[in-house]
């Protein structure tokens, strides 16, 4: 089912239906997420990883075709959901911190929700949201720079519950506002205010009812998002901080391990954990850190085995593909590190300036944060090897951030107010 928005508006406004059948089939014509989506943060799994394949392998020269491009996003370093023939995004728009849904097919806004004020927190003037939505179902999730999160429906933005991680929760706003995307697990939403309350919290995604409030975490929040995992048999949350990396269990919030790790800065990328290893990476000349997390006779501990400045991330995120990490080092520019090992494979400084890395079908999606050239690597522990290049058109003046989101045969590039979509399918 793909119908569009207006075209269920419209059945809905002309077609005489018994008392509450409208509401029923908005919901039962919502698209819901197929394989190739990219839902939220970092895709699918959160773990930066498009599913597509069949996409072109090498670009031409000039880059792929421009399918589209959409302006009306607004201000703001929020990246793109996709779930079947609709996009999701924040940006700072007439006022306000807002929630925008587009069609996937030509980005035309469908609708916009208001989450909060405008503005940019902290120093250097970096206005608008920095959270992806996260989308489940029927309703959307999303947080603003100052720490209102909004769950509204897909179908038409109307809001069904709002938060604040300040007033509700007892949170404390970072530097440069709240970042974080929110994690739909099963029937919570979790997210990370911060503070002495308790740091996690996980809410009822239908309701905004708290379900619990981590106690016994307390650090403050930073820019970093939740991961969800099961290690032990438990399912758990899996958090970074300035302070800490740490493990909490998703039935009641219980803090199950902490493993003591000190950032500088700002600490932004997001965890990597494969089965009970927990990978970590941050920038300011902090590094990468690997941790196992065992179990034993129900109380978790969590080991070192590798820390390193292999990878020092600040905030364009780390991809794990096979037995290799791949990102760009502050020092070392794009690099590839040996998973198990913290070694380096390969790095190059001079082919791919900083910036964001997204993988999909053997290739990474190199996006560079001054000029905000797009760049196709191998993905391969053999060494560097470009596979085409382009320059972004209508470059904004702030940095390149947002993530590059590989869905449904296409790339969706956002630079504050516009967003371009490529086609990267194999014809």
């Amino acid at each position: 089912m793909t119908h569009k928005l207006l075209n269920q508006i419209d059945f809905m406004k002309y077609v005489n239906l018994p008392a509450g059948f409208s509401v029923f089939l908005a919901v039962i014509l919502l698209p819901c997420a197929q394989a190739g989506d990219w839902p939220q943060w970092r895709g699918a799994q959160r773990d930066g990883r498009s599913s597509d394949t069949g996409l072109l392998q090498e670009w031409p020269e000039g880059g792929p075709k421009l399918a589209w491009k959409a302006n009306g996003l607004g201000k703001g370093y929020s990246g793109i959901a996709v779930v079947r023939d609709r996009l999701y995004t924040l940006g700072d728009v007439s006022g306000s911190s807002s929630l925008l849904a587009l069609n996937a097919d030509g980005g035309k806004v469908l609708w916009t929700a208001k989450v909060g004020a405008d503005g940019a927190p902290g120093w250097g003037g970096f206005a608008g949201p920095r959270c992806t939505p996260t989308v489940d179902g029927d309703l959307v999730f999303a947080v603003d720079q100052w720490g209102q999160l909004v769950c509204v429906k897909a179908a038409d933005g109307k809001e069904v519950w709002r938060k604040h991680f300040e007033k509700d929760f007892g949170g404390h706003r970072p530097e440069w506002g709240y970042s974080e995307s929110p994690l739909v697990d099963g029937d919570r939403v979790v997210c990370t205010p911060g503070g002495d309350k308790g740091a996690m919290v996980a809410l009822n995604k239908k309701t905004g009812e708290v379900i619990w409030q981590a106690k016994d975490f307390t650090d403050g929040a930073q820019y970093s998002s939740i991961v969800a995992a099961e290690i032990g048999g438990v399912r758990q949350y899996i958090q970074l901080t300035m302070e800490n990396v740490v493990g909490i269990a998703a039935k009641d919030g219980s803090l199950l391990w902490k493993a003591r790790r000190k950032g500088s800065t700002a600490v932004i990328p997001t965890p990597i954990v494969d089965g009970d290893l927990v990978y970590v990476s941050s920038g300011y000349n902090i590094g990468s850190h690997l941790f196992r997390v065992a179990a034993t006779d129900g109380k978790f501990s969590a080991t070192p085995i590798f820390a390193n400045r292999t990878i020092a991330n600040q905030h364009g995120g780390v991809v794990k593909v096979g037995d290799c990490l791949y990102g760009y080092c502050d020092s070392k520019g794009l690099t590839c590190q040996d998973f198990k090992t913290g070694n380096l494979l390969w790095n190059n400084k001079e082919k791919v300036k900083k910036g964001a890395v997204s993988y999909a079908d053997g290739r990474l999606y190199c996006r560079e944060e001054d000029n905000g050239n797009l760049v196709l690597v191998e993905a391969v522990p053999t060494g560097f090897s470009e596979k085409g290049r382009f320059n972004q058109p209508d470059r904004a003046k702030e940095k390149a951030w947002p993530h590059p989101t590989i869905a449904n045969g296409k790339l969706y590039v956002r630079d504050q107010d516009v967003l371009l979509c490529y086609d990267v399918k194999t014809r």
